[in-house]
């Protein structure tokens, strides 16, 4: 029987590692697509010998993605970025590269598109990184109406920049600084984000839905700080950032080597993260979100 093809665009990083894996287990051969083959060549050992297989395929190239798309039953693409640099705008890869993923998948005649987003995606958000996210959701969905779009909240894990961060924050500050402490957000653990790709991909059609990942419980800024630092076994007193020294702060600190923090992101901090009412969950595709102590202990 011949097995199906996935094609997972960032599939070496951290969602792309617990996708990988749940498609390899499922029966898939995996075609992780990255900038490099040294970006996805870590992830052979995902899969049987074969199965899991490193693609040189950036979403800005696009005999890169055609080729990466070639005979292919499902597509994922999980990039984003953070912060531009360089020729690596938000512009460039949220919306011309997802759009090109689209566009280049519906050519190919790919049966499924799973295209990931983020909570807070919309035209109107205060935060660059947000808008772009909904411009490429409306890309996406113009190029291939059946594209199923998912918008997780905060991803966490074990072997995650989150809650990771705070921990080595807090070994080393005496005092830990919260930026927007009361704004909301629903963390919600890769492995679930994960299986609920896998159960989009593999079950009964839900072509054009959008979807919200979130956890089972809303935090605030300053909880989640909080419990991370206790988590680390570095509790620490907390300061809120006033609004005003956070845009000061970050005014420095996005001109500087690994753009720290930047206005855009200060900007995002003060927006709520959580799953909107109505919407599509991670509970109608039958999972039960984990709770954080749950995962990390």
């Amino acid at each position: 029987m011949t097995r199906k093809v996935a094609t997972v665009f960032g599939g070496s990083g951290f969602v792309g590692r617990s996708v990988v894996g749940r498609l390899a287990r499922a029966g898939y051969v995996v075609r992780v697509a990255g900038r490099t083959a040294r970006d996805a060549a870590c992830m052979r050992m995902q899969g049987d010998v074969g199965q899991v297989v490193p693609v040189v395929a950036s979403i800005t190239d696009e005999a890169g993605c055609v080729a990466a798309l070639e005979g292919c039953d499902l597509a994922i693409n999980l990039v984003g970025i953070l912060s531009p640099h360089g020729r690596t705008t938000f512009e460039a890869i949220h919306v011309e590269g997802a759009g090109r993923v689209a566009r280049l998948a519906a050519c190919a005649g790919v049966g499924r598109l799973i295209h990931v987003s983020a909570i807070g995606a919309a035209l109107d958000s205060p935060s660059a990184y947000a808008r772009s996210k909904a411009e490429g959701e409306c890309v996406v969905s113009r190029a291939m109406p059946e594209a199923v779009i998912i918008r997780p909240s905060l991803i966490f894990g074990v072997d995650g920049a989150f809650p990771a961060m705070f921990a080595r924050m807090a070994r080393f500050m005496p005092v830990m600084p919260v930026f927007g402490a009361a704004t909301r957000f629903q963390p919600v653990w890769v492995g679930d984000v994960a299986e609920g790709m896998l159960r989009i991909a593999t079950g009964e059609s839900v072509a054009g839905a959008v979807f919200e990942f979130g956890g089972p419980k809303i935090m605030t800024m300053r909880q989640i700080v909080a419990w991370a630092a206790q988590w680390s076994g570095h509790p620490r007193p907390l300061f809120e950032v006033p609004r005003w020294l956070a845009n000061a702060q970050a005014s420095v600190l996005e001109h500087l080597p690994g753009r720290m923090l930047t206005r855009d992101q200060v900007r995002l901090l003060y927006v709520d993260n959580v799953v909107a009412p109505g919407s599509r969950t991670i509970a109608m595709l039958g999972i039960t979100p984990a709770p954080m102590d749950l995962i990390l202990g």
